[in-house]
């Protein structure tokens, strides 16, 4: 255990939305992690170092690092937030708004109270910055949008009820979470990998009365390991690399059978080993509600 839960303010009840840990990120000799409502800030051997909330940030998912801004989704208020690496504050906002057939966005302040009310229309629950702009994609987004700056637009059409859309060789690399399988799909192929899946006996904390929020194989999480590689998270608690060579397999670590808890954030883990916990795909770890 390198987390003593037991010393943070991070709610451990109940199924997804304020429960643990949702998206992970690295800047030099830091290392990120957001809950629900607050963005923490560890050393590589996760000795705490700071904390933050805001009034925006609810329900946050996943973290994304550009230049010297780590930007957040803030899936209670249909927003992303960025807070600045160098003064440690939340300096810019994004409200994001579906009109007529498209979206708008709508650029706020954090740190003042006239910002946006609390929404969940869109479920935003991803943001990648790349050359040409921002990337935003949530389950009623029926796509990836892309923010420029000054405009919002639908840059993809994908179906209801995606994680983790980003654009990734040429194309865009999705977990296609209604479906149970992650996608990568380019204009002219498409390869899909099945989420992980195990047999009723090997599961534990199964409640039938907590179906629709706590199944397995809800897939989320995911990061390019290279040009080759993928790691996709899934329920409960396993991450599957795999590879886009052919004829290749995929290979699946499975860290508990507890139906209850799903990957949410992964990334590539920077720093060495064995000083440092090793190369590899770095996890955290939540509950389903998405």
């Amino acid at each position: 255990m390198v987390l003593d839960w037991n010393t943070m303010g991070i709610d451990w009840q109940g199924r997804g939305w304020d429960r643990g840990l949702r998206g992970i990120e690295f800047d030099g000799d830091t290392v990120f992690l957001a809950a629900s409502d607050e963005l923490f800030a560890f050393t590589p051997d996760f000795k705490p170092v700071g904390s933050w909330r805001n009034r925006y940030l609810k329900h946050c998912h996943e973290i994304s690092r550009h230049e010297r801004t780590l930007f957040l989704s803030s899936t209670g208020f249909d927003s992303i937030l960025g807070f600045d690496l160098d003064s440690r504050m939340f300096s810019w906002g994004l409200r994001v708004a579906a009109r007529g057939d498209g979206f708008v966005g709508q650029p706020f302040d954090p740190l003042f109270e006239n910002g946006p009310e609390p929404g969940n229309t869109l479920h935003l629950n991803n943001v990648f910055c790349a050359p040409g702009g921002m990337h935003l994609s949530g389950l009623r987004t029926a796509g990836v949008l892309l923010y420029n700056g000054r405009d919002l637009r639908r840059w993809v059409h994908l179906p209801a009820g995606v994680h983790n859309a980003r654009p990734f060789a040429g194309g865009v690399v999705f977990n296609d979470t209604a479906a149970d399988v992650v996608r990568c799909v380019s204009r002219d192929h498409e390869r899909t990998f099945p989420v992980p899946r195990y047999a009723v006996e090997e599961l534990t904390h199964l409640d039938p009365g907590d179906a629709r929020l706590a199944r397995q194989a809800f897939a989320r999480g995911l990061c390019v390991v290279d040009e080759d590689t993928l790691a996709c998270g899934s329920s409960p608690s396993t991450i599957a690399l795999h590879s886009l060579r052919p004829g290749a397999n995929s290979r699946v670590a499975t860290l508990s059978h507890d139906v209850r808890n799903a990957i949410h954030g992964l990334e590539v883990w920077p720093y060495g080993w064995p000083a440092r916990p090793p190369t590899g795909a770095a996890t955290t770890r939540a509950g389903h509600g998405d």
